[in-house]
């Protein structure tokens, strides 16, 4: 926080309104609320009373998301937020409500779908005036000052004395978002889909600097994800080409911090050298998947690297000791951005003496004028992003000593300059536990641990499916949304029992312990309980028994972070092939004409959605290792089978004595499978197994062949 907040036992003591110091967001859980709880605004978090409030006084609702780590938030907040004459405008005339976006991404949906409408675009902070019934007629994103003396009473008359234009526009924007929410369906999902959206993305393809588009510029990993998946499909090495290239850029940029580790928001740039400088949990979880998926692929040694550099930062700041990851890391330290990142010439010198000084100035591209330009000026600070042009192992080649010397070399001064930097005041930890991002990162430790061999990888992947399963589920099986300071809260959503049953089942292949596919398992049943759309397909984001919004939002779109419905539909595809149930199926067939209509029209838009369709049309293939875990030839066979890219694959384990086993009980058909002395390896496809082996070079040589690399052999 910019300023220390009171304790506990003060917040007990002060009035209802926050009195003289504070607002009501005083006695809200979200860091992004209590950041906004020293404002002069009469703000209010967004709830029953406050829409009352706005009924009963007859006045519009001004409504602003956010979230923690944003930094033109922190601007708006600033420049307006914290200026009197705004504050008293929008206390006279309405009813001011502040929400924290990743607590309410449901609300977020809708009224993001709004801004996009009326504006074209979208983006944080979000700005829109509506009525007390929820229904908007103004929106926009960011506004200085300025912006908000001219709006703020013109807006107020047009309630006051146009209520019919308000109604009028109202009724408008109703309609289009019914129209939008049933344009997604439409005929048959199929291989050409997989084809447009790999044309889309190429076409979209920066071959020098990698990524998508220009600028600003996004790591998009489920882009990435998607190629890999189409490489290993289809074999067109183009696909793979773009994945190695863009992750190696981003790895080598100023986008990664090459001094802590952990990857930036996003680029403002095409050249990935100036980031704005937010470390989300998500991103971390997704690219170190990306890099671990493209190491197991091409072996290339910087992918391993990038992918465990990012756990371990991971493991370093964003990890509670109760067991569950915090969500960010700020952009913004000390009323500035990216300052904790930032260095002179003068300062490595400092730190690193003369001659190391020079060698890293060298190496990671620093400058006596600075490299980082102010965002207004354009003109440069004298400051600079440490940033690679190619890799250490490479400089090395070119250097007097041994490799592996100047390495250490290198690795020792990042060291120096971590520790020094250890001392700024760091940028703002947004320390709330959110179930769906936890679920993203319990998948990149336990897939990383499992291809790794690093069992210090899954305890952590453990450690926090535990906690989410003990802290964030309710006695009735339902999840919550939110953990922070002991207290765990709100109404949980789509994403969250969708990601965390991801994460469960990558955890089950991870440490072949079936509790943890069990409870993946109840989720998602519970998940179609509460969440699917029986008349069409698909899920919703919100629960049957939730706040009733404008509308029930479905979403398939994978923006930041993947949908709900991406994740689940290959769930459903997981879930069927290991339990045999085909009501998984039938249940995936649905979302797949659910959203057909969407993919035909945006090829690009939900490549997660299409790891799915990918999955089908390969066809599938399931993995039975029998014998004790003790035994050395099962761990070859687990080691086997984890080392190698195997998208289309289910793996399931079957312990010696498996009668007794929960595995059973999940997959009944495993009943079939005879015992043996000696650990075997099943490979089965199209409800028939091959003969079985108990060699591990055999099997080793069988998952070679299932890495397909070209289309004629697909059958």
């Amino acid at each position: 926080m910019r300023y220390k907040l009171p304790t506990t036992e003060q917040i007990a003591k002060l009035p209802a309104d926050g009195g003289s110091a504070y607002n009501r967001l005083i006695f809200e859980s979200s860091p992004y609320l209590l950041q906004h709880a020293r404002n002069p605004i009469d703000w209010r978090a967004w709830g029953d009373e406050a829409l009352k409030l706005a009924l009963s006084s007859d006045k519009p609702i001004f409504l602003s998301i956010g979230y923690t780590t944003c930094h033109w938030c922190h601007v708006m907040e600033k420049e307006s937020f914290e200026d009197e004459e705004v504050a008293r405008l929008l206390n006279e005339n309405y009813i001011c409500i502040k929400v924290d976006r990743e607590e309410r991404p449901d609300l977020d949906n809708v009224y993001m779908s709004v801004t996009q409408m009326m504006t074209g675009r979208g983006g944080w902070p979000m700005t829109v005036i509506m009525t007390p019934q929820k229904v908007p007629f103004f929106a926009g994103t960011y506004f200085p000052k300025s912006s908000m003396l001219d709006m703020l009473p013109h807006f107020s008359r047009i309630w006051k004395e146009e209520r019919e234009k308000v109604d009028e526009v109202g009724r408008s924007i109703i309609e289009n978002l019914a129209k939008a929410q049933s344009s997604q369906a439409g005929g048959d999902l199929n291989a050409s889909h997989l084809d447009r959206c790999f044309d889309a993305l190429s076409q979209a393809y920066d071959p020098e600097h990698g990524g998508f588009g220009q600028q600003p510029k996004f790591p998009t990993p489920h882009s990435l994800s998607f190629l890999v998946r189409y490489y290993q499909r289809t074999g067109k090495e183009e696909a793979l080409n773009m994945v190695s290239h863009t992750l190696r850029q981003i790895r080598l940029s100023g986008t990664y911090d090459q001094i802590g580790w952990g990857i930036h928001r996003y680029s403002t740039d095409r050249e990935w050298l100036v980031p704005h400088f937010e470390k989300m949990l998500y991103d971390q979880a997704l690219f170190a998947v990306a890099c671990l998926e493209t190491y197991q692929l091409t072996e290339d040694p910087l992918m391993k690297e990038a992918c465990k550099n990012t756990l371990d930062y991971v493991s370093r700041e964003l990890s509670s000791p109760e067991g569950g990851f915090y969500s960010a890391e700020d952009a913004d330290s000390e009323g500035e951005e990216g300052k904790f990142y930032l260095w002179t010439k003068d300062e490595l010198i400092s730190v690193l003496g003369v001659e190391d000084g020079k060698t890293f100035i060298n190496i990671f591209g620093c400058e006596s004028s600075g490299n980082y330009l102010d965002e207004a000026t354009r003109q440069r600070t004298g400051k600079n992003i440490p940033h690679l042009k190619k890799s250490i192992s490479e400089y090395s080649l070119s250097q007097d000593v041994s490799p592996k010397e100047f390495q250490n070399k290198l690795e020792n001064i990042r060291k120096k300059l971590f520790n020094s930097r250890e001392s700024r005041v760091h940028p703002q930890l947004d320390d709330k536990v959110l179930t769906d991002w936890n679920g993203l990162m319990i998948s990149a430790f336990a897939k990383s641990g499992q291809a790794f061999g690093n069992k210090e990888y899954v305890i952590r992947a453990k450690k926090a499916a535990d906690f989410c399963l003990s802290e964030l589920r309710q006695p009735n099986g339902r999840l919550l949304k939110r953990w922070r300071l002991g207290k765990a809260g709100l109404p949980a959503h789509l994403e969250d029992y969708a990601f965390l049953a991801q994460g469960l089942i990558d955890l089950y292949e991870a440490t072949c312990t079936p509790h943890y596919l069990d409870q993946a398992k109840q989720l998602i049943d519970l998940s179609r309980e509460l969440f699917e759309d029986s008349n069409t397909g698909g899920f919703f984001l919100t629960a049957k028994d939730g706040e009733q919004l404008l509308t029930r939002p479905k979403e398939i779109y994978d923006g930041a972070i993947p949908s709900g419905n991406s994740v689940m539909a290959m769930n459903l595809c997981r879930m069927w092939k290991i339990s045999g149930d085909e009501k998984y199926r039938e249940c995936l067939n649905r979302s797949f004409s659910a959203f057909s209509g969407f993919l035909e029209s945006n090829p690009s838009g939900a490549e997660n959605f299409l790891h799915a369709l990918a999955f089908v049309l390969h066809p599938p293939y399931e993995i039975v290792i029998s014998g004790n875990l003790e035994d050395e030839n099962t761990k070859e066979f687990l080691k086997e089978t984890s080392k190698r890219f195997l998208p289309f694959k289910t793996q399931i384990h079957l312990p010696k004595q498996f009668e007794k086993s929960k595995i059973v009980e999940l997959a009944p058909y495993l009943r079939a499978f005879t015992s043996s002395q000696k650990p075997t390896f099943f490979l089965c496809r199209d409800y028939a197994c091959e003969q079985p082996r108990e060699d591990p070079k055999e099997v080793g040589n069988m998952l070679n062949a299932l890495m397909v690399k070209n289309q004629n052999s697909l059958d």
